[in-house]
């Protein structure tokens, strides 16, 4: 593994463990909106390296394992890095604008950081495939993104389960508007397919007011 990736790992790795095992330190430093609003900025960083259970912290870290390599390879050790934090602000950025008025909210995770990456690599190989258990066909890069896209939006919708929804996708969106920034390069190679990664994201644009109930 690149040696960022190894120690963007090792990062969410000790500081979990210690945030796992010592309530306080989780309290102190995970992304809480009263917290936040206070002026404890912070936490819209640490936040990002900490999370719940071992189960979490090792979701995380396997996708940021699986996805990190084709970004790497195109973009470079200095963008990625851009890329990787860029989308865990931007999720929370997110998350702290959808949930304000929710001052009791709060969460931990690289969920954003990571939804950004697994989303640039969508970005960069659109035709990419992927195979999701326990269904036995491959499916497209971009179908899986649009899918991810709209069920993030109908899970932060209804609030399903303690998934932050918002942060996904806010790190998502990070993660494509990050990625042609980066690498304008993708809006002529993969034009037709970028433009449809477009299109959920323009949907939350324009009727997010009604998002919330």
């Amino acid at each position: 593994m690149n040696s960022i990736v190894v120690g963007l790992i090792a990062a969410n790795v000790v500081f979990s463990y210690k945030g796992i095992t010592e309530p306080s330190f989780l309290n102190t430093y995970k992304f809480q909106i009263a917290a936040i609003l206070r002026g404890e900025r912070i936490r819209m960083l640490s936040s990002g390296f900490l999370h719940v259970d071992y189960l979490h912290l090792g979701f995380n870290m396997y996708a940021l394992y699986l996805f990190a390599s084709p970004v790497l390879g195109t973009l470079g050790n200095v963008p990625f890095l851009i890329l990787y934090f860029g989308s865990l602000l931007l999720g929370n950025v997110f998350t702290l604008f959808y949930h304000k008025k929710e001052t009791y909210y709060s969460a931990v995770g690289a969920s954003g950081a990571v939804s950004g990456i697994v989303y640039s690599a969508i970005v960069l190989y659109p035709e990419m495939t992927l195979y999701l258990f326990p269904l036995p066909i491959p499916i497209p890069g971009y179908l899986f993104g649009i899918g991810y896209l709209l069920y993030s939006m109908y899970g932060m919708k209804k609030q399903l389960g303690s998934v932050g929804h918002s942060a996904h996708l806010g790190g998502a969106i990070g993660g494509f508007f990050i990625t042609i920034l980066l690498y304008p390069q993708v809006l002529v190679a993969h034009k037709t397919l970028i433009i449809l990664l477009a299109v959920p994201i323009l949907m939350l644009f324009l009727f997010g007011k009604n998002s919330k109930q």
